[in-house]
């Protein structure tokens, strides 16, 4: 029985993968997450509850590889779980092709970073998941940073702007951009 999407197409590379840090199988990954009290599962339900099984699955690997290559600093954690995401990526894909698993856990990386003070993302205009993802992003990296993330999400379209910040926690503002100076201006603000 497949775990996820796309089971067949994925399998040899999330395989070939595993097999470079000494892990047998997908299946192997969750009990290593597990025995070190991490659930991939439940922390993933939590962030996206509408998220596919593919996802579960993919932390679930990164997770493992993580833990078997001994990283105990949040920022490299998080680059190796971009190496499980990558796995995951269908070959020959766009995803595959452009390296977004890395570029996921590259990410994580510098926003678990000191050196990184601010984390702002566009979100279209209805991305109700990247707002929980940039929540998600926020309330834990900022358990393993000395000084808080700023997080600030940049919504296109009025009305799902006002409605993600809203549900979501984010102060809404709403500007004005003249174009003629170059100048935003906050026409209003709802926290």
């Amino acid at each position: 029985m497949a775990l996820f999407e796309s089971y067949e197409r994925r399998i040899d590379q999330i395989n070939a993968c595993l097999k470079e840090y000494g892990i047998s199988s997908i299946e192997e990954c969750k009990e290593i997450t597990l025995a070190k009290g991490v659930d991939c599962d439940k922390i993933v339900r939590e962030t996206q509850p509408i998220c596919f099984e593919n996802a579960v699955w993919a932390y679930t690997v990164g997770c493992a590889i993580a833990i078997k290559t001994g990283c105990t600093k949040a920022a490299d954690a998080a680059a190796a779980i971009g190496i499980g995401l990558q796995s995951f990526c269908i070959p020959g894909s766009v995803a595959d092709n452009r390296k977004v698993g890395i570029g996921h856990g590259n990410l994580g990386k510098m926003l678990l970073s000191e050196e990184t003070e601010c984390f702002c993302f566009l979100a279209g205009h209805e991305s109700f998941a990247a707002a929980e993802g940039a929540i998600k992003i926020a309330l834990n990296a900022n358990k393993v940073r000395v000084k808080p993330l700023r997080v600030i999400l940049n919504g296109l379209g009025k009305d799902a702007a006002m409605i993600i910040s809203r549900i979501n926690g984010f102060t809404y503002c709403k500007t004005e951009f003249d174009p003629y100076a170059e100048t935003v201006t906050v026409v209003e603000e709802k926290a």
